[in-house]
Protein backbone atom coordinates (compact mmCIF):
# COMPACT_ATOMS: atom_id res chain seq x y z
CA UNK A 1 0.00 0.00 0.00
CA UNK A 2 2.63 2.11 0.84
CA UNK A 3 4.61 1.72 -2.41
CA UNK A 4 0.86 2.18 -4.61
CA UNK A 5 1.00 5.31 -2.33
CA UNK A 6 3.94 6.94 -3.54
CA UNK A 7 3.81 5.67 -6.85
CA UNK A 8 0.47 7.83 -7.33
CA UNK A 9 2.26 10.62 -5.55
CA UNK A 10 5.10 10.85 -8.06
CA UNK A 11 2.54 10.92 -10.68
CA UNK A 12 0.43 13.51 -9.68
CA UNK A 13 3.47 15.67 -9.16
CA UNK A 14 5.59 15.12 -12.24
CA UNK A 15 2.96 13.64 -15.09
CA UNK A 16 2.35 17.60 -15.73
CA UNK A 17 5.86 18.88 -16.58
CA UNK A 18 6.65 15.78 -18.51
CA UNK A 19 4.11 16.95 -21.11
CA UNK A 20 6.78 19.16 -22.18
CA UNK A 21 7.90 19.39 -25.38
CA UNK A 22 5.31 17.43 -26.23
CA UNK A 23 2.98 18.65 -28.99
CA UNK A 24 -0.78 18.80 -27.57
CA UNK A 25 -2.91 15.80 -28.75
CA UNK A 26 -5.17 17.55 -31.34
CA UNK A 27 -2.19 18.73 -33.05
CA UNK A 28 -0.50 15.00 -33.63
CA UNK A 29 -1.22 13.60 -36.89
CA UNK A 30 -0.99 10.32 -38.75
CA UNK A 31 0.83 9.44 -41.81
CA UNK A 32 1.52 13.58 -42.55
CA UNK A 33 2.88 13.46 -46.36
CA UNK A 34 5.99 15.98 -46.64
CA UNK A 35 5.54 18.88 -48.78
CA UNK A 36 5.93 16.77 -52.16
CA UNK A 37 3.54 14.32 -51.62
CA UNK A 38 0.99 16.25 -50.51
CA UNK A 39 0.06 18.40 -53.74
CA UNK A 40 0.43 15.57 -55.60
CA UNK A 41 -2.37 13.55 -53.48
CA UNK A 42 -4.99 16.73 -53.10
CA UNK A 43 -4.62 16.71 -57.24
CA UNK A 44 -5.60 12.87 -57.61
CA UNK A 45 -8.47 13.53 -54.95
CA UNK A 46 -9.35 15.96 -57.41
CA UNK A 47 -9.17 13.23 -60.38
CA UNK A 48 -6.00 14.91 -61.56
CA UNK A 49 -3.18 12.30 -61.80
CA UNK A 50 -0.38 14.81 -63.43
CA UNK A 51 1.56 16.09 -60.19
CA UNK A 52 1.58 11.76 -58.99
CA UNK A 53 2.81 11.27 -62.39
CA UNK A 54 5.81 14.25 -62.35
CA UNK A 55 6.78 13.68 -58.56
CA UNK A 56 7.49 9.89 -59.38
CA UNK A 57 9.33 10.98 -63.16
CA UNK A 58 10.95 13.44 -60.89
CA UNK A 59 12.19 10.60 -58.84
CA UNK A 60 13.30 8.25 -61.21
CA UNK A 61 15.53 10.27 -63.08
CA UNK A 62 17.13 12.01 -60.17
CA UNK A 63 17.52 8.19 -58.95
CA UNK A 64 16.03 9.55 -55.65
CA UNK A 65 14.63 5.65 -54.84
CA UNK A 66 14.36 5.78 -50.97
CA UNK A 67 11.49 8.42 -51.54
CA UNK A 68 10.13 6.54 -55.28
CA UNK A 69 9.57 3.89 -52.60
CA UNK A 70 7.24 6.11 -50.04
CA UNK A 71 5.38 7.98 -52.76
CA UNK A 72 4.83 5.05 -54.52
CA UNK A 73 3.14 3.40 -51.54
CA UNK A 74 1.48 6.19 -50.45
CA UNK A 75 0.29 6.45 -54.30
CA UNK A 76 -1.15 3.23 -54.35
CA UNK A 77 -2.43 3.11 -50.76
CA UNK A 78 -4.83 5.95 -51.98
CA UNK A 79 -5.88 4.57 -55.38
CA UNK A 80 -7.07 1.68 -53.23
CA UNK A 81 -9.93 4.07 -51.60
CA UNK A 82 -9.99 6.64 -54.37
CA UNK A 83 -9.14 4.85 -58.27
CA UNK A 84 -10.79 7.17 -60.45
CA UNK A 85 -7.11 8.95 -60.99
CA UNK A 86 -5.37 6.29 -61.14
CA UNK A 87 -7.90 4.77 -63.61
CA UNK A 88 -7.10 7.80 -65.54
CA UNK A 89 -3.62 7.52 -65.49
CA UNK A 90 -4.00 4.07 -66.36
CA UNK A 91 -6.31 4.64 -69.68
CA UNK A 92 -3.72 7.78 -70.56
CA UNK A 93 -0.23 6.23 -70.09
CA UNK A 94 -0.72 2.61 -69.85
CA UNK A 95 3.25 1.96 -70.11
CA UNK A 96 4.64 4.55 -68.00
CA UNK A 97 7.07 2.90 -66.04
CA UNK A 98 6.23 5.13 -63.08
CA UNK A 99 2.62 4.15 -63.77
CA UNK A 100 3.46 0.34 -64.13
CA UNK A 101 5.52 1.02 -60.56
CA UNK A 102 2.21 1.76 -58.89
CA UNK A 103 0.40 -0.63 -60.41
CA UNK A 104 2.43 -3.27 -59.17
CA UNK A 105 2.58 -2.05 -55.66
CA UNK A 106 -1.76 -2.11 -55.81
CA UNK A 107 -1.79 -4.80 -56.86
CA UNK A 108 0.32 -6.95 -54.39
CA UNK A 109 -1.33 -5.07 -51.24
CA UNK A 110 -4.47 -5.92 -53.04
CA UNK A 111 -3.47 -9.61 -52.82
CA UNK A 112 -1.86 -9.67 -49.77
CA UNK A 113 -5.86 -8.69 -48.33
CA UNK A 114 -7.57 -11.70 -49.87
CA UNK A 115 -8.17 -15.14 -48.31
CA UNK A 116 -6.63 -16.68 -51.10
CA UNK A 117 -3.36 -14.72 -51.00
CA UNK A 118 -0.59 -17.25 -52.54
CA UNK A 119 -2.58 -17.69 -55.48
CA UNK A 120 -4.23 -14.48 -56.42
CA UNK A 121 -0.12 -13.19 -56.39
CA UNK A 122 1.17 -15.43 -58.27
CA UNK A 123 -0.92 -14.31 -60.91
CA UNK A 124 0.68 -10.26 -60.21
CA UNK A 125 3.89 -11.97 -60.80
CA UNK A 126 3.96 -10.07 -64.60
CA UNK A 127 3.38 -6.65 -63.16
CA UNK A 128 6.21 -6.80 -60.86
CA UNK A 129 8.40 -8.03 -64.46
CA UNK A 130 6.90 -5.19 -66.34
CA UNK A 131 7.63 -2.77 -63.47
CA UNK A 132 11.24 -3.55 -63.19
CA UNK A 133 11.95 -3.78 -66.73
CA UNK A 134 11.01 -0.31 -67.59
CA UNK A 135 13.61 1.05 -65.57
CA UNK A 136 16.09 -1.41 -64.63
CA UNK A 137 18.12 1.07 -62.57
CA UNK A 138 14.93 1.19 -60.14
CA UNK A 139 15.43 -0.75 -56.93
CA UNK A 140 11.85 -0.79 -55.62
CA UNK A 141 10.58 -3.07 -58.29
CA UNK A 142 12.20 -5.92 -56.19
CA UNK A 143 11.60 -4.22 -52.67
CA UNK A 144 7.90 -5.42 -54.56
CA UNK A 145 8.70 -8.55 -55.64
CA UNK A 146 10.90 -9.43 -51.72
CA UNK A 147 7.51 -8.72 -50.31
CA UNK A 148 5.38 -10.84 -52.60
CA UNK A 149 7.91 -13.55 -52.34
CA UNK A 150 7.16 -13.27 -48.98
CA UNK A 151 3.20 -14.00 -49.58
CA UNK A 152 4.03 -16.57 -52.08
CA UNK A 153 5.69 -18.73 -49.81
CA UNK A 154 8.87 -18.73 -52.20
CA UNK A 155 11.82 -21.03 -51.02
CA UNK A 156 15.30 -19.15 -49.81
CA UNK A 157 17.09 -19.93 -53.14
CA UNK A 158 14.41 -17.31 -54.99
CA UNK A 159 14.58 -14.81 -52.11
CA UNK A 160 18.64 -14.84 -52.55
CA UNK A 161 18.01 -14.50 -56.18
CA UNK A 162 15.48 -11.30 -55.76
CA UNK A 163 18.19 -9.78 -53.05
CA UNK A 164 20.57 -9.83 -55.08
CA UNK A 165 19.03 -8.35 -57.87
CA UNK A 166 17.76 -5.39 -54.96
CA UNK A 167 21.01 -4.72 -53.45
CA UNK A 168 22.60 -4.83 -57.22
CA UNK A 169 20.69 -1.71 -58.00
CA UNK A 170 20.89 0.47 -54.56
CA UNK A 171 22.97 -1.05 -51.51
CA UNK A 172 21.63 0.49 -49.42
CA UNK A 173 18.27 1.28 -50.20
CA UNK A 174 16.14 0.78 -46.89
CA UNK A 175 12.80 -0.24 -48.00
CA UNK A 176 14.80 -3.30 -49.70
CA UNK A 177 16.44 -4.36 -46.50
CA UNK A 178 13.15 -3.98 -43.94
CA UNK A 179 11.76 -5.87 -47.39
CA UNK A 180 14.07 -8.92 -46.81
CA UNK A 181 14.48 -8.49 -43.00
CA UNK A 182 10.98 -9.52 -43.06
CA UNK A 183 11.21 -12.52 -45.07
CA UNK A 184 14.15 -13.56 -42.88
CA UNK A 185 11.74 -13.17 -39.69
CA UNK A 186 10.49 -16.17 -37.34
CA UNK A 187 6.86 -15.26 -38.19
CA UNK A 188 7.76 -16.40 -42.12
CA UNK A 189 10.22 -18.05 -43.23
CA UNK A 190 13.86 -17.53 -40.98
CA UNK A 191 14.86 -17.21 -37.48
CA UNK A 192 14.85 -14.58 -34.52
CA UNK A 193 18.81 -15.45 -35.28
CA UNK A 194 18.81 -15.11 -38.79
CA UNK A 195 16.81 -11.67 -38.43
CA UNK A 196 19.28 -10.47 -35.80
CA UNK A 197 22.17 -11.78 -37.77
CA UNK A 198 21.02 -9.92 -41.14
CA UNK A 199 19.97 -6.60 -39.54
CA UNK A 200 23.43 -6.09 -37.89
CA UNK A 201 25.37 -6.96 -40.38
CA UNK A 202 23.52 -4.43 -42.48
CA UNK A 203 23.67 -1.88 -40.22
CA UNK A 204 27.67 -2.25 -39.78
CA UNK A 205 28.11 -1.42 -43.39
CA UNK A 206 25.33 1.09 -43.19
CA UNK A 207 26.38 5.39 -44.51
CA UNK A 208 26.31 7.79 -41.76
CA UNK A 209 22.64 8.48 -41.58
CA UNK A 210 21.05 5.79 -42.80
CA UNK A 211 17.83 4.06 -42.00
CA UNK A 212 19.47 1.02 -41.76
CA UNK A 213 20.93 1.44 -39.11
CA UNK A 214 17.23 1.00 -37.53
CA UNK A 215 17.56 -2.70 -38.76
CA UNK A 216 18.25 -4.26 -35.55
CA UNK A 217 15.50 -2.63 -33.59
CA UNK A 218 12.97 -3.69 -36.25
CA UNK A 219 14.77 -7.40 -35.57
CA UNK A 220 13.53 -6.73 -31.83
CA UNK A 221 10.40 -5.23 -33.10
CA UNK A 222 9.69 -8.79 -35.04
CA UNK A 223 11.31 -11.31 -31.71
CA UNK A 224 8.96 -8.82 -29.66
CA UNK A 225 5.68 -9.47 -31.84
CA UNK A 226 6.28 -12.96 -32.10
CA UNK A 227 8.55 -14.21 -29.15
CA UNK A 228 9.44 -17.55 -29.95
CA UNK A 229 12.44 -18.86 -28.94
CA UNK A 230 15.12 -16.33 -27.04
CA UNK A 231 16.70 -13.40 -27.79
CA UNK A 232 19.19 -12.18 -24.99
CA UNK A 233 18.75 -8.94 -23.46
CA UNK A 234 21.94 -7.65 -23.99
CA UNK A 235 21.19 -7.78 -27.89
CA UNK A 236 17.71 -6.34 -27.81
CA UNK A 237 19.51 -3.09 -25.97
CA UNK A 238 22.12 -2.84 -27.87
CA UNK A 239 19.86 -2.37 -31.34
CA UNK A 240 17.75 -0.14 -29.20
CA UNK A 241 21.22 1.89 -28.36
CA UNK A 242 21.59 1.71 -32.20
CA UNK A 243 18.53 3.05 -32.70
CA UNK A 244 18.66 5.84 -30.12
CA UNK A 245 22.09 7.15 -31.83
CA UNK A 246 20.61 7.36 -35.17
CA UNK A 247 17.48 8.89 -34.20
CA UNK A 248 19.64 11.63 -32.22
CA UNK A 249 21.30 12.92 -35.98
CA UNK A 250 17.87 13.93 -36.89
CA UNK A 251 16.24 17.19 -35.89
CA UNK A 252 13.38 17.16 -33.55
CA UNK A 253 9.82 16.68 -35.63
CA UNK A 254 11.78 15.79 -38.62
CA UNK A 255 9.49 13.82 -40.96
CA UNK A 256 11.83 11.67 -42.40
CA UNK A 257 12.90 9.31 -39.39
CA UNK A 258 9.21 9.57 -37.75
CA UNK A 259 8.45 5.68 -38.65
CA UNK A 260 11.52 4.47 -37.30
CA UNK A 261 10.95 7.06 -34.25
CA UNK A 262 7.30 5.47 -33.77
CA UNK A 263 9.01 1.83 -34.05
CA UNK A 264 12.14 3.13 -31.50
CA UNK A 265 9.49 3.86 -29.12
CA UNK A 266 7.67 0.81 -29.11
CA UNK A 267 10.43 -1.49 -28.58
CA UNK A 268 11.74 0.93 -25.87
CA UNK A 269 8.18 0.41 -23.91
CA UNK A 270 8.33 -3.59 -24.62
CA UNK A 271 12.07 -3.07 -22.83
CA UNK A 272 10.98 -0.52 -20.04
CA UNK A 273 13.29 1.60 -20.79
CA UNK A 274 11.05 4.36 -19.60
CA UNK A 275 12.57 7.61 -20.12
CA UNK A 276 14.32 6.78 -23.73
CA UNK A 277 11.15 6.17 -25.05
CA UNK A 278 10.04 9.62 -23.39
CA UNK A 279 12.80 10.80 -25.37
CA UNK A 280 11.58 9.59 -28.81
CA UNK A 281 8.20 10.66 -28.00
CA UNK A 282 9.51 14.42 -27.82
CA UNK A 283 11.72 13.91 -30.85
CA UNK A 284 8.89 12.11 -33.28
CA UNK A 285 6.75 15.41 -32.57
CA UNK A 286 3.66 15.83 -34.24
CA UNK A 287 4.57 13.06 -36.91
CA UNK A 288 2.74 9.65 -35.44
CA UNK A 289 2.70 6.63 -38.05
CA UNK A 290 0.88 3.86 -38.55
CA UNK A 291 3.40 1.40 -38.61
CA UNK A 292 3.70 -0.09 -35.55
CA UNK A 293 0.74 0.94 -34.04
CA UNK A 294 -1.50 -0.50 -36.42
CA UNK A 295 -0.51 -4.07 -35.36
CA UNK A 296 -1.81 -3.12 -31.80
CA UNK A 297 -5.23 -1.86 -33.00
CA UNK A 298 -7.95 -0.15 -35.28
CA UNK A 299 -7.11 3.23 -34.49
CA UNK A 300 -3.15 3.75 -34.56
CA UNK A 301 -3.15 7.44 -33.50
CA UNK A 302 -5.61 6.40 -30.79
CA UNK A 303 -3.10 3.83 -29.80
CA UNK A 304 -0.17 6.42 -29.90
CA UNK A 305 -1.77 8.57 -28.27
CA UNK A 306 -2.54 6.47 -25.20
CA UNK A 307 0.44 5.44 -25.30
CA UNK A 308 2.46 8.08 -25.03
CA UNK A 309 0.47 8.81 -21.55
CA UNK A 310 1.19 5.90 -20.44
CA UNK A 311 5.61 6.82 -20.66
CA UNK A 312 4.67 9.72 -19.04
CA UNK A 313 3.21 8.17 -16.01
CA UNK A 314 5.76 5.48 -15.81
CA UNK A 315 8.63 8.42 -16.06
CA UNK A 316 6.49 10.37 -13.52
CA UNK A 317 5.95 7.18 -11.14
CA UNK A 318 9.86 6.43 -10.91
CA UNK A 319 10.91 10.64 -10.14
CA UNK A 320 11.37 10.88 -6.96
CA UNK A 321 9.44 13.39 -4.39
CA UNK A 322 12.19 15.13 -3.83
CA UNK A 323 15.33 15.73 -5.79
CA UNK A 324 18.07 14.31 -4.05
CA UNK A 325 20.36 16.16 -1.90
CA UNK A 326 22.96 18.19 -3.32
CA UNK A 327 20.75 19.46 -6.04
CA UNK A 328 18.17 21.26 -4.58
CA UNK A 329 16.30 24.10 -6.08
CA UNK A 330 18.26 27.41 -6.36
CA UNK A 331 16.03 29.36 -4.75
CA UNK A 332 16.81 26.63 -1.29
CA UNK A 333 19.75 29.08 -1.09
Amino acid sequence: MLRAFIRTARMVRHTPRLAVGLPPDDEVLLDVPDERLAPALVAAGRGDHGPAAKLLAMTREAAEWENRDRYTTRLAAFARSRPEWFDDWLRASPHDPDLLLVKAELAVVRGWESPARAELLREVSPLITAAAEADPRDPVPWRIALDHARGTHAPHTVFEQLWAHAVRRSSYHYGCHASALQYLSAAWYGSHSECFDFAERAAADALPGSLIQVLPARAAFAYLTSPTGKVPRERLDAAADLAICLSRDYATGDPWPAEVRNLLTYVLVRLERWDDALEQLRLVGPYATSFPWDRLSDDPLGQFLELRDGVRLEVASMTPLRPPRGRGRSDDH
